[in-house]
């Protein structure tokens, strides 16, 4: 029997990161690494380390002995990026270009996941080939990690991924889990009509990164198949709920008070990936596999 490649995968505990442990144990032997919270995932071996510590990933690196690492941590709300842009630029930036270093050392595939927050939302769908222009610090910093992440690692994909929502493990959470408990409480939630994304479902999501990482290098993107506003997905998820009349308030972006400027449509052309055999659902077929959703329907 062929021995499995150790996989060491950064962020574990976070929404994507426990949805990437889930669909690699069966292939790979998974590592997980936490800051705080720790992973719980079958068959998975959790850690715990401070990526913002030298001492304390090249301590990571020997105990695992990686054969690949996917780096998914990261400080990934835009609008706390915003406020606090110190501590945004210490995880996403410098703990991005710590662990593509030692991976370069090692000489060992280093997968990076960056957003759809790179594009200035000016001119979707973006491709590969289209040029970035971040508004917000969030972006700013993801780009930054991504050209600094090309420069030390010989060796790497970047994945950059969409608006993304799913099942969530406890202390994490995608975008729907509250709109899952003001819809289902009866409480009004407001919803951009004028800000569209390509959504894709975790499990999706995380499928295509395992896909491009044993065919791709470069940069690729993984978004879902239906460009949507943020109303209109939360209608869909209303009526995957089966609430007859929700109280859903759509906004212009303009009207909204918040930290970070938001591009109006960072929609993804993933045609590259789609070429690959990468396969996300249509939103609605995705409720309808979500364990979250079939919980509350009525």
């Amino acid at each position: 029997m062929t021995e499995r490649k150790k996989l060491l995968i950064t962020g574990a505990s976070g929404f994507l990161g426990w949805n990437l442990c889930r669909a690699a144990h069966d292939r790979y032997a998974v590592t997980g690494v936490s800051y705080r919270r720790p992973v719980a995932v079958e068959d998975v071996v959790a850690r715990q380390c401070d990526l913002r510590n030298d001492v304390a990933v090249a301590s990571l690196f020997a105990s695992v002995n990686p054969d690949m690492v996917v780096h998914v941590a990261a400080m990934v709300n835009p609008d706390e990026c915003q406020e606090r842009p110190e501590a945004s630029w210490d995880i996403n930036v410098a703990a991005a270009l710590r662990i593509a270093k030692h991976c370069d050392a090692r000489n060992m595939p280093c997968v990076y996941i960056s957003t759809d927050l790179v594009f200035d939302g000016r001119n979707p769908p973006y491709s590969e080939m289209s040029a970035p222009r971040p508004i917000s610090r969030y972006g700013e910093h993801k780009l930054e990690a991504e050209i600094g992440m090309r420069k030390e690692c010989r060796d790497l994909l970047v994945c950059r991924v969409p608006l993304m929502y799913g099942d969530a493990p406890p202390g994490a959470r995608s975008f729907i889990q509250p709109m899952i408990s003001a819809l289902r409480e009866g409480g009004e939630i407001t919803l951009f009509i004028d800000e569209y994304r390509t959504p894709a479902c975790s499990v999706s999501v995380a499928q295509g990164i395992l896909l491009a990482l044993e065919k791709v290098r470069g940069t690729i993107h993984l978004g879902g198949r239906e460009r949507i506003s943020r109303y209109d997905f939360g209608q869909k998820l209303a009526a995957a709920m089966r609430i007859r009349t929700p109280r859903i308030k759509g906004v212009l972006q303009p009207e909204a008070v918040r930290g970070a400027p938001r591009p109006p449509d960072v929609s993804f052309d993933s045609s590259k990936a789609f070429a690959l055999g990468y396969a996300p659902l249509s939103i609605d077929e995705e409720f309808a596999r979500l364990a979250c959703l079939r919980s509350f329907e009525r």
